[in-house]
């Protein structure tokens, strides 16, 4: 079974209920923080003043809502996970084996072109490279073009990585460049999320 399907039902069901206001500003916020902000940004606008025209006219709501629905589809059809909601991340320098002691957890983490493969556990981090590279070998159809040796940590919203001791200077500055895509922003949220609290 999809272990997607439930998810995505109660969030077409929200889609449904939730003030159109509310769906409208939860899909703006959203968009900004994609590269498709630009050209959805005039018809956000557009259904935001239909909105302030129309007060009290449900009719006129109902228009916006369905249109809203439609982009979020296609934002999921699309492979962008909307259920990420608020979810930031914060890119903390370098810390070292006592960030055990603050609640971090050891992940690595290999990019590919479109994929990005991740592990975490209590295993240092040559270990937990080792097993990633294992578990990744037979399934692998793209290359990998980075490794990087990380520390995270869920602050309610905010997901804070640092780099580890097997984390070179450069490397780190590679990964925080790949950072500023915001759609690898969102895989990577998206990605740690997972690996964290699961499906």
């Amino acid at each position: 079974m999809d272990r997607g399907i439930v998810p995505r039902a109660a969030q077409a069901i929200g889609e449904r209920i939730v003030p159109v206001r509310v769906l409208l500003a939860k899909t703006t916020d959203f968009l900004g923080r994609t590269s498709l902000f630009p050209q959805y940004e005039g018809r956000l606008r557009e259904m935001n003043a239909r909105l302030g025209k129309s007060r009290g006219d449900d009719a006129a709501a109902e228009d916006v809502r369905r249109e809203l629905i439609e982009i979020r589809r296609t934002l999921r059809v699309s492979g962008y996970d909307l259920s990420l909601g608020n979810l930031d991340l914060a890119l903390q320098g370098f810390r070292n084996d006592s960030a055990l002691s603050e609640g971090f957890r050891r992940a690595v983490i290999f990019l590919g072109d479109r994929t990005l493969w991740c592990l975490a556990g209590e295993a240092n981090h040559a270990e937990l490279h080792d097993r990633l590279e294992s578990r990744i070998h037979s399934t692998r159809t793209t290359p990998i073009r980075g490794k990087h040796y990380l520390w995270f940590r869920w602050d309610r919203d905010l997901l804070r990585v640092s780099g580890a001791a097997t984390e070179t200077a450069a490397d780190w500055e590679r990964f925080k460049d790949w950072c500023e895509v915001k759609e690898h922003r969102l895989s990577l949220l998206s990605r740690m999320r997972r690996i964290t609290f699961g499906d």
